[in-house]
């Protein structure tokens, strides 16, 4: 087909070292020069395109993320998560798929997550008798829930390219990211159940193990940090602010923890943040602008209905083309990263599932479950190159603790194709 076609071309084009965004706006450019011989309404449409108010959402959160991890938050998160979970099997390994699930609310970055979390998590669980390949795992793994518990930034991107509502897309990523959880710190209690607080540690380390917090006073030293979270997503969910105010209104909330709460945040930590958060958000609106030179180039050569046609006539159906898309993601997310696949694949995807009558909402939630896979699927897998700059270990340890993690997503993927109400349920009961 030509789509697949023109999807290998691009491809093949980052591969030689084009950056995303000019090999998303050159190619279509010259298809179109080359078909239309006219690229005269372009300019027009990139603006409307830029022109949009829920965009100024993703760098609020993203400054929100930075500011939280510049603070002292996940450690207090951390002592919460270990007092309530460390007399279960494999506690400490729990702990930190529970640091993860919180601190995912918080930040709603993955990367942001398995740093962050890593940093503190990854010593102490050596410490208390975990496995290098186990605790590198639960990280990376743990990590990837920062892109569906909401707030998540790629589904931001996909409630703005498919016109589906954030509050709701957010809504459905809410009991599919706990499910994930439940999933992973089940994984750990039975791969890890030998490693108890109360046992010596397994393996040399630089420091004891660290002390069992007492839950109560962990709860009280951070319970501003676990107000984030019902704050900005209560907010939405109720219909209190937008999407795009609540990042806002988030990121306020966390300059205000970080500096009232931590008593200060150091001035150039906070610069750094702010760069940073502008730096990733000014790459995302150039790779936007060349997605939506890329979707004009497919909606011209009237691709989107040929693939319609293509899906009808092989009579896939609709669970058929979800299997198909998923498969299809996942070879994706082996050499792109997440944005760009969402911005890639959806102007084309997007009338088949209109026509196949699938849920947008249902779709987005599975495809940030598969965005999750590509995170800790190499060669491009971004938790795992974090994990390996906290520890030093080999590449190649670090690449084999992920896999029982992507089977687990697998898992999740097909446990959510087979019963869609786990992420429908609750955006139907919004109002």
């Amino acid at each position: 087909m030509i789509f697949l076609a023109l999807l290998a071309v691009l491809v093949a084009l980052m591969y030689l070292g084009l950056p995303i965004f000019a090999a998303l706006f050159l190619l279509p450019l010259g298809v179109l020069w080359a078909t239309q011989g006219t690229i005269a309404t372009l300019g027009e449409m990139v603006f409307g395109h830029l022109n949009a108010y829920l965009l100024i959402a993703i760098p609020l959160f993203m400054l929100m993320a930075h500011v939280m991890v510049r603070s002292r938050v996940v450690d207090d998160l951390y002592a919460v998560a270990f007092a309530a979970c460390h007399r279960l099997r494999g506690g400490i390994a729990v702990a930190t798929v529970a640091a993860c699930t919180v601190f995912a609310a918080i930040s709603g970055s993955s990367v942001a997550t398995a740093l962050t979390v890593g940093k503190i998590a990854i010593p102490q669980m050596l410490r208390y008798g975990i496995s290098r390949r186990g605790a590198f795992g639960v990280v990376a793994g743990g990590g990837t829930l920062g892109i569906l518990i909401p707030p998540s930034a790629p589904m931001v991107l996909y409630g703005y390219v498919t016109e589906t509502s954030v509050p709701k897309l957010f809504a459905a990523g809410l009991f599919p990211g706990l499910m994930m959880a439940a999933i992973f710190a089940a994984y750990v209690m039975i791969t890890e159940g030998h490693a108890r607080p109360q046992e010596p540690p397994a393996v040399k380390a630089a420091a004891p193990p660290a002390p069992v917090p007492t839950l109560l006073p962990a709860l009280r030293q951070a319970a501003w940090g676990l107000t984030l979270p019902p704050f900005v997503l209560g907010g939405i969910y109720f219909g209190v602010f937008t999407a795009t105010e609540a990042a806002g209104t988030g990121a306020l909330y966390a300059l205000a923890i970080a500096l009232v709460v931590y008593r200060g945040i150091p001035a150039a930590a906070l610069w750094e943040g702010v760069q940073e958060a502008t730096r990733i958000s000014a790459v995302l609106f150039m790779i936007i602008v060349g997605a939506a030179v890329y979707g004009y180039m497919l909606t011209k050569l009237r691709i989107p209905q040929a693939l319609v046609q293509d899906v009808l006539a092989l009579g896939l159906g609709r669970t058929g083309f979800i299997v198909a898309m998923m498969l299809l993601l996942f070879v994706l997310g082996l050499i792109l990263e997440s944005f760009s696949i969402i911005l890639i694949t959806m102007p084309a995807v997007q009338p088949v599932m209109s026509q196949l009558g699938i849920d947008p909402i249902w779709y987005g939630v599975l495809l940030t479950l598969n965005l999750e896979m590509a995170l800790i699927s190499p060669p491009v897998a971004m938790n795992l190159l974090v994990i390996k700059s906290i520890t030093g270990a080999p590449m190649r340890e670090v690449n084999a603790s992920a896999w029982p993690y992507m089977a687990m997503l697998a898992l999740g993927t097909a446990i959510l194709i087979a019963f869609p109400e786990i992420a429908l349920w609750l955006p139907r009961q919004m109002r």
